[in-house]
């Protein structure tokens, strides 16, 4: 093994997450094709007996590994037979199954990080009343099982990270990525400071769209949501109406940022109020697509006009027919998710990795350049 390494490589895969695990394998392999030190890749096994109980098994030795487990706690694709039924796994399932894996591991690994790109009960990061902390106590367990990194993508609240306050936290966002998603997939869009803003939907998003205007130049708006707190709908208050403060949108295009689209009713509405106010064209920036009620609400919001584009990372599940959608725009994450494990693998900073200002903006400038021509 080269002195220059943590430790062996391995990453290991949760169930559900093979297509995503195969890519990353492929990066990690051509860029170490020359090195003894060749990384392989394991795929969690985890049975279960006929009640739904399970076990989890690793069938390699991870003495003295560094070992990186990739977990999608929201791929409802996958299910397990429980009393003759075939049941679909729930984040709770992907969750235990995870602390399985780490328990099989026993302690012998060098290292353990977890790479959760939507973390677990993110939602659940605050206590309002009496009510549990999800999301802190599932970070606390999995440090207390020994997990030396947590790499999570676009946190719904960060801050949650103050529950493990000695432990590694990497909150990381997929500006760079979608920003060069939009320029590949519409040509002709101008990233003029009089031809686009950046649109918050609410104001828990504001810090992510801040990110996106200081980097690209360009003007900030935002909605707040005015909620119905006297009742509770589907585990939340239901939001009455959405206030815009900002500048004029007529005749801009505009891109909306969020951190999720569950049902997308929230998004499309917010769509519609921009297209009333005069929007351009509309495009969403959503880092995990959940569509949770299928995809009726973005179907027809697409056919009535009210956004152009869809762009989501391949982070978490995506539902079948998502990719055929005509609105729908694909970032893949495979790529960037292998270079940070290599980073992290040769003990170097991603510090460069998570704060890609450099490369955003040679996107910007090379757009600039080609539509002038």
């Amino acid at each position: 093994m080269s002195d220059s390494l943590y430790g062996e490589l391995s990453v290991i895969g949760m169930r559900g997450c093979e297509k995503f695990v195969d890519q990353v394998d492929y990066y990690l392999r051509e860029w170490r094709s020359h090195d003894e030190d060749i990384t392989f890749i394991n795929m969690a096994d985890c049975p279960r007996f006929g009640s739904g109980e399970a076990k989890g098994l690793i069938h390699t030795s991870m003495r003295g590994h560094d070992v990186y487990i990739i977990s999608d706690c929201f791929n409802h694709g996958v299910t397990y037979r429980m009393y003759g039924q075939d049941v679909p796994m729930s984040p709770d399932d992907h969750f235990q199954d995870l602390k399985r894996t780490i328990a099989a591991i026993g302690g012998k690994a060098s290292r353990i990080t977890v790479i959760m790109p939507m973390l677990y009960e993110g939602r659940q990061h605050k206590r309002t009343t009496r009510e549990s902390l999800d999301c802190a106590l599932a970070l606390q367990e999995l440090v207390n099982m020994g997990v030396s990194n947590i790499l999570t993508f676009d946190a719904h609240d960060p801050r949650v990270s103050n529950a493990i306050p000695l432990t590694g936290f990497d909150n990381v966002r997929p500006t760079y990525q979608m920003i060069k998603a939009l320029v590949r997939n519409v040509p002709d869009i101008s990233l003029s400071h009089d031809d686009i803003m950046i649109i918050s939907p609410d104001e828990g998003a504001i810090s992510r769209t801040m990110y996106y205007a200081s980097v690209m130049g360009i003007e900030l708006g935002m909605f707040y949501k005015r909620r119905n707190y006297s009742v509770i709908i589907d585990g939340k208050n239901p939001i009455e109406a959405h206030e815009y403060l900002g500048k004029d949108v007529r005749g801009k295009d505009v891109i909306v940022v969020d951190d999720m689209i569950s049902s997308g009713d929230s998004i499309i509405d917010v769509a519609r109020q921009l297209k009333e106010k005069g929007a351009k064209r509309i495009f969403f920036f959503v880092t995990f697509g959940l569509f949770t009620n299928g995809f009726g609400v973005m179907d027809k919001a697409y056919e009535e006009g009210l956004f152009t584009k869809c762009f989501t990372t391949n982070l978490i599940y995506q539902p079948e027919g998502l990719l055929d959608r005509e609105w729908y725009g694909e970032v893949n994450m495979c790529k960037y998710v292998a270079l940070m494990i290599d980073t992290l693998n040769q003990d170097r900073s991603i510090s460069t990795l998570l704060n890609p200002v450099k490369k955003i903006h040679s996107v910007l400038d090379a757009h600039k350049n080609s539509t002038q021509k």
